[in-house]
Parts: C-alpha cells; structure tokens; sequence
C-alpha cells in the first residue's frame, strides 16, 4: 500500500470514528436529558418544602435544586422592584422582582410575576407578613444573549440575585430567587408563567450521525471494491 493510499485510509477511518462518536454523545446526551425531564416533573409534583436558608445556600447544585416547590416567608421591601424584560405567551412585558426579608434576617429575590410592558406601574405590593410560594430557580448572571444587564441604567434581560441585590443596596441574598406561583386573581403581576419545557431531539441527531456513519462506511466499501475491480 503506498504511502498516500495509507494516509487516505486513515482520513476516512477517522472520519467513521468521528461520525460515530457524534452519534454515542447524542446517546448520552438522550440519557441525561431524559433523567432531568423525570426529576423535574417529579418536583413539580411534590408539595412546597421551606425554602433553604443561609446554611445550605453553598451547597446548592441547579441540578438538584432548581424546580423545586418551595415556600417562604417575610415581610417585601417597598419600593425596591427590579423589573427584568421577559417575553411571555401574555406578550413583551417584565417580570417584577422584589426583595423579601424574612423573620430569620436572610433576604430573597422573589419574581412575584410578570407586568404587561403598556402597565408596568401596576404592580401593588402586599403589605405586612406574607408567605411565597413557587419554583426555587437559580440566579442567572450576566443578561440573555447579546445583551448584557446594564444597573447603571437599570436595564436588566436576566435575573441576577447578586448584581439586583447590588444595585438595590440590599447587602447579601440568596444565590436563587422563586418564581411565584399564580395568584387566581389575575391581577398584575401575574405569577405561574414559568416555562417548564426542555427540547429533546437527541434521538433524532443521534440517529442522523449513526445512519451519516454507516453511508460513509458504505461508501467507503463501494469505492474499494471498484477500486479493487480496476
């Protein structure tokens, strides 16, 4: 075999390899993705536990935590909503995030729900104790894609415990905030459009990169043949 029928061998085994590695990753991929849609749809269906205070605030993983029903308790500080652009099945809007303190002295952002962008100033806050209660997600730094958050010009596209709470002054929160549940009054803001939805279409790639396989390995077996016959 000459040097350069060695070297085109080897191009077109990697080649295989490759599309088949492709193929086992979007089985694996299949794997997880399937696992979280069943731990998540679990704990949506699980009643609230207590939301988790300071001491198990380090030890906190997205994928055991987030989705989760929790409830919390405390007072919310007036006049201290952030409002975030979100665009929701009810149009472009914001949700409205608003600190609450709770007897223990720990500080949580709430997403008490989400304002029509025409109404933005409707948003009556709940005066004196109140319990909250909704879906533990963890914070989300940086602003969505291709837009950063801007505090200076109070222009937010993500929900970022850290970078709202300094903004507002409010010194130390929680690494998470809860997306309220919906209240059934239909007043604004209006809570419970948390998206629980996950794409899952690695069957379909995985399958895509095996059958790209076996036709270059087809291929491949055509062409030596004739070359073999020439």
């Amino acid at each position: 075999m000459t040097l350069r029928r060695l070297a085109a061998s080897a191009g077109a085994l990697a080649v295989f390899l490759a599309l088949v590695a492709l193929g086992v990753w979007q089985v694996q991929r299949l794997a997880w993705k399937t696992d979280l849609i069943a731990r998540v749809e679990a704990r949506l269906a699980e009643s609230p536990v207590p939301a988790p205070g300071p001491a198990a605030w380090a030890a906190l993983e997205a994928r055991d935590a987030e989705y989760r029903r929790v409830t919390v308790t405390g007072r919310y500080h007036a006049n201290s909503d952030t409002l975030v652009k979100a665009v929701t099945a009810r149009g472009p809007g914001f949700w409205v995030m608003t600190p609450l303190q709770t007897p223990q002295g720990w500080t949580v952002l709430v997403n008490r729900g989400f304002v029509a962008d025409a109404a933005r100033d409707d948003r009556p806050l709940p005066q004196g104790e109140v319990a909250a209660t909704g879906l533990l997600r963890m914070s989300q730094p940086g602003g969505a894609f291709l837009r950063g958050n801007d505090p200076a010009a109070g222009r937010w596209y993500s929900r970022d415990t850290a970078a709202i709470a300094a903004a507002q002054g409010l010194g130390p929160v929680a690494p998470w905030f809860l997306d309220a549940d919906a209240r059934g009054d239909g007043a604004q803001p209006i809570g419970g459009l948390t998206v629980v939805r996950f794409r899952n279409s690695h069957l379909g790639y995985a399958l895509t990169w095996f059958s790209l396989a076996a036709l270059w390995a087809g291929w491949l077996l055509w062409a030596r043949r004739r070359g073999l016959r020439d």
